[in-house]
């Protein structure tokens, strides 16, 4: 999942966010990558594109096992203005940016916008989404509470006048809308960007469903909006620690706000985890290059030009003013959304690098594990695991457990992965590679998995293990940075322009007997995006696949253990010719990767957040950046699409959608 700067990506040009910012020597497998692709990932029933004329033929009906497919029909499967959704569903939007989350909000008024009633309002961009039954600890799929993700802003659809400046013949050739991105940055003013301070971070709803149609609850005891002014605590291992220190922090243990929350995860004991994903593009001024953290500023793409112009004026953004700010951003913070006064909890013991989600698994043995990728060309897929075992009898308490434990990295070959662990002292982890400590380790997490030789991958986002089949499933959304020559056995498209998913197989069974702790796993790739159509695609999916992608982002699982797929093109979205949107798609039996369409976003947006209740009758979706464009040519004044309101005068609003079947069913039969 991306921030405001993939909005400037073509295949061919790298956008500031996805900087490709690991020059390791790390190699990829290439002497593998033939034999890899022709012994395992061209699974039995699969189309690839040698075989595939045009796009497969349907053939949805009861399979020999008895098993049910996905019984919906899909609809349009291209860009409109509006949503598309399957047939014989129904979409309520819950929550629009600008909507009253607290109850002293103001009414959203486009033409005069303010950072204080953004404070109480619903955010921008919004992306990551957890539901939470109420009461706590029921499984009611009726009544919770919905935490969102607001991820970024897109100030050219925010603000009236937003200054535009022309660039004219300073922008090289196939630079002009960074040139002029740059300029109109420059000329943002400062109440401009504390609107965009009050946009980021989350917000917490009561949601209700009545009648079978959903809505948000105004004014609840439970609402809450995070926001870069909310005050949290840093705990683990880089706690306290030097590199941690500010002015305005002394200690290295206390910080404002989280920033640029992508995806995220739920612990099992019922507390939400906000990642932290493109942090440097906040960071600015100063001479960043021949800073005492220079090489970390540089692993992580922190530079004084930065896309957001914050650091001009606030000072904590500022890099001439506080070097250490930036260290203090990239990791996984948690809350409790059912406690409106919760103080958050940035857990550096999950590293720091740029966190595309936290998902959970409990192990057999009662430890907990999280997974997470560095969403960026080239970098890597990490496993966290506890050190302690999980004890539902002790709540809240058993967040410690994100405090004390393991780091690992992955490190893929032919036959399987390794998980490499993180630990100062261990390999090459010491001083002589300027290591003190392990909060320098977690720190420097890019730098460390650089040095233990972890796999380079095509821009890992999210990474959830699917609590059915005990399996866990990457989504690989693409690397059009990577050449033919640097193809590996995991990786096996150069350029990889739409994408893969990878599906990993820890030992030890089915469902909660996958040992999930264990130091190597198998793996198959599952499906390769792409047209296949097209004959140099590379695209495979399952033979019964009614449709194609680009580009996974997210997912999740309904209650039969089926995949549910997001996508996020960025500008690549009107080269394919495709919304983005969601995907439904098998897992197991002849069926397996077998893909269908459920759900078209409106132009320019993508689709963020899948989140089903516990019945799995209702799925949340979040739309973010509707009528964003590459050329930036879609602003306030003139935007491709006003979805959702569709209203002179009103800007397109991200905004989150809560789709259910009319019949009263679970959402793909």
């Amino acid at each position: 999942m991306t921030t405001l700067d993939k909005r400037y990506e073509a295949v061919e040009v790298t956008d500031d966010d996805d900087l490709g910012s690991n020059r390791s020597a790390n190699r990829p497998l290439v002497e593998v990558a033939a034999r890899r692709m022709a012994r395992r990932t061209v699974l039995k029933g699969f189309v690839s594109t040698a075989i595939a004329s045009g796009l497969m033929t349907s053939r949805f009906a009861l399979a020999a096992d008895g098993s049910r497919p996905l019984d919906f029909q899909s609809p349009p499967h291209k860009i409109t203005d509006d949503i598309q959704l399957a047939p014989g569903h129904s979409a309520d939007i819950l929550a629009r940016w600008g909507d009253a989350v607290l109850a002293d909000a103001p009414e959203f008024d486009p033409q005069n916008q303010s950072a204080a009633a953004q404070a109480g309002q619903f955010g921008y961009n919004c992306d990551y989404l957890a539901y939470f039954p109420l009461p706590r600890g029921s499984d009611n799929s009726g009544h919770g509470l919905l935490h969102v993700n607001h991820e970024y802003t897109s100030p050219e659809l925010m603000f009236p006048g937003w200054t535009r400046v022309d660039a004219g013949q300073q922008a090289e050739k196939g630079k002009e809308a960074d040139a002029i991105e740059a300029a109109s940055v420059d000329a943002q003013t400062p109440e401009q960007s504390a609107i965009e301070m009050m946009a980021h971070n989350g917000s917490i709803i009561e949601v209700v469903k009545e009648n079978g149609r959903w809505k948000m609850v105004p004014e609840s005891s439970y609402a809450r909006r995070i926001t870069l002014d909310t005050e949290m605590r840093i705990a683990g291992p880089a706690a306290g620690h030097e590199r941690m220190k500010t002015g305005y922090d002394p200690t290295g243990e206390k910080v404002f706000g989280t920033i640029n929350n992508c995806a995220g995860g739920k612990t099992p004991w019922g507390t939400v985890l906000m990642a932290e994903e493109n942090f440097h593009g906040y960071f600015g001024g100063g001479d960043p290059d021949n800073a005492p953290e220079a090489r970390n500023y540089k692993r992580y793409g922190v530079k004084a030009n930065a896309r957001y112009p914050w650091w001009k004026s606030v000072d904590r953004f500022n890099l001439a003013k506080e070097p250490n700010e930036p260290n203090r951003y990239g990791w996984v913070v948690e809350y409790d959304p059912y406690d409106p006064q919760s103080v958050p909890v940035k857990h550096t013991a999950l590293g720091r690098f740029k966190h595309e989600g936290a998902t959970s698994f409990v192990n057999k043995d009662g430890r907990v594990v999280f997974y997470s990728g560095d969403d960026e060309r080239f970098d890597y897929l990490y496993r966290y695991v506890s050190a302690g075992k999980f004890d539902p009898a002790h709540g809240l308490e058993n967040r410690s457990l994100l405090d004390d434990g393991t780091l690992y990295v992955a490190r893929f070959d032919e036959e399987g992965l390794t998980w490499l662990p993180l630990v100062f002292g261990q390999g090459p982890l010491t001083a002589e590679n300027d290591f003190q400590s392990q909060a320098d380790v977690l720190i420097e997490t890019r730098r460390a998995a650089d040095l233990l030789g972890a796999t380079p991958m095509d821009r890992p986002e999210d990474v959830e293990p699917n609590p059915v089949n005990g399996r866990v499933y990457v989504m690989l959304t693409n690397n059009s940075r990577r050449k033919p020559e640097q193809v590996d056995a995991v990786n096996p498209r150069g350029p990889n322009r739409h994408g893969h998913v990878l599906e990993l197989i820890p030992p030890g069974g089915e469902g909660a007997e996958a040992d999930h702790t264990a130091e190597r796993y198998q793996w198959e790739i599952l499906l390769m995006a792409g047209n296949p159509a097209e004959a140099d695609s590379g695209a495979r999916y399952g033979e019964g696949s009614d449709t194609w992608f680009s580009s996974p982002d997210n997912c999740a699982f309904d209650p039969a253990g089926r995949l549910w797929i997001s996508t996020d093109q960025g500008s690549s979205q009107a080269k394919n010719d495709i919304p983005d949107g969601m995907y439904a798609c098998e897992l197991e039996g002849p069926r397996r990767g077998d893909v269908k369409f459920f759900f078209a976003c409106p132009r320019g947006a993508e689709m963020c957040g899948p989140e089903f209740t516990p019945d799995g009758t209702t799925l949340f979706v979040a739309v973010q950046h509707p009528a964003e464009s590459g050329d930036m040519s879609s602003t306030f004044e003139t935007p491709s699409t006003r979805w959702p309101d569709f209203a002179e005068g009103m800007p397109p609003r991200p905004s989150v959608v809560a789709i259910t079947r009319d019949d009263g069913g679970p959402i793909g039969g």
